[in-house]
């Protein structure tokens, strides 16, 4: 079993901008997306680089900005089991609460958005009790069995087929509530069939195992303090960087169309460890990066307050029920908007945390799980 190597887990500020980066970047492809409405309506207003602008934030953002939340989360799970394990306290039923709660917020966000991940999250996060007790070597074992995306690997060597028809019968469904409905058939539509939608989308894109993949390689990196200036890590992250990166370029090249099914998401996987490897590798190489991405620690801090405020405003700009801008604002229109949803929720941050030390929805997530249960 694993045993806490009783050394201090100390803030990790590049930690907090990679949750901040993440959750910019949410929005802004969310914005893309029109919150999740794809209308076969003409759009009022669109510009020539819309399909260029698609294509670049979907090679960037899609699926990359909540995989890193995914990795962040599993090291903030190692971090809080961590410090109660040196307390000589067992963090297993109190972790599993907290996945509870935020279940529970993922309930209050999908009734705004169906595209809502917190749910699907808290299932995961579960997951992550009975790994933790592991060595670190079985880990790696079972971080590296779902690298090789195992559901799409077997489904591409045994010629099987997983039907998605469900799938877009209820995208269509919620389709048509976004575009028409009010507010009240948004919100009913939302519950009823957004948990179902998006555990749907996760085996259909791939998903659903690199996600805990990237949970449970968080919890690892953090049992290897990578995301501390220490030893040979910043070695580590510039070899991860250029590998990654080489493995990028030539997926970029090579046409694997007929395996694509399974190359994709590991495809998606690599420009994620590239981006997250940039990062970090710049975040220690230079004070000057580090004085720009501190303004997204103060966004990151705040990442679920941010996350519940862009369904809850998002929402409200492109649904029918709202500004209907989903049939207005062609791409490019609508990542400015994404824009300035990021520029007035970081406004909002540093304002709120001038006399608080928590985000509001991060403070009461922290009481409710530390209350006597």
């Amino acid at each position: 079993m694993y045993q806490s190597r009783h050394l201090a887990n100390t803030r990790i500020d590049v930690a907090d901008a990679l949750r901040g980066i993440a959750v910019a970047g949410i929005i802004l492809y969310h914005s893309v997306e029109h919150f999740n409405i794809f209308t076969q309506e003409p759009i009022t207003h669109t510009l020539a680089t819309d399909q260029m602008v698609a294509d670049v934030l979907a090679w960037l953002l899609s699926g990359k900005m909540y995989g890193i939340f995914a990795m962040l989360f599993g090291l903030s799970f190692f971090i809080m089991n961590d410090n109660q394990q040196q307390k000589g306290n067992n963090f297993s039923g109190r972790f599993a609460w907290r996945m509870c709660l935020l279940f529970l917020f993922g309930i209050v966000n999908v009734a705004f958005y169906d595209g809502d991940i917190l749910m699907l999250y808290a299932c995961y996060g579960l997951l992550l009790i009975p790994i933790s007790y592991l060595p670190s070597k079985w880990v790696w074992c079972i971080i590296a069995l779902l690298v090789i995306q195992p559901v799409e690997l077997f489904c591409l060597l045994t010629g099987t087929t997983i039907d998605h028809s469900t799938l877009w019968e209820v995208y269509s469904k919620i389709n048509s509530a976004h575009e028409q409905g009010t507010f009240w058939e948004n919100t009913l539509t939302n519950l009823r069939y957004g948990f179902e939608v998006n555990f749907r989308f996760n085996i259909f894109s791939g998903r659903l195992t690199q996600l805990l993949c990237l949970f449970i390689l968080g919890m690892q990196l953090g049992r290897q303090r990578m995301f501390y200036n220490e030893g040979r890590n910043l070695q580590i992250w510039h070899q991860l960087l250029w590998r990654s990166a080489l493995v990028v370029v030539v997926l970029s090249i090579v046409d694997f169309s007929e395996i694509a099914s399974w190359l994709n998401p590991i495809y998606n996987l690599m420009i994620l460890m590239m981006i997250v490897s940039a990062i970090v590798s710049a975040w220690y190489a230079s004070e000057g990066v580090r004085k720009v991405l501190h303004h997204l620690c103060i966004f990151g801090r705040m990442s679920l307050t941010n996350y519940l405020l862009q369904s809850v405003i998002g929402c409200a700009i492109f649904c029918g029920y709202g500004l209907a801008c989903y049939r207005h604002l062609g791409v490019t229109y609508a990542v400015m908007v994404g824009c300035g949803m990021v520029v007035c929720q970081y406004l909002f941050a540093r304002y709120w945390f001038s006399n608080h030390p928590r985000g509001p929805l991060e403070g009461l997530w922290r009481k409710l799980t530390w209350m006597r249960l």
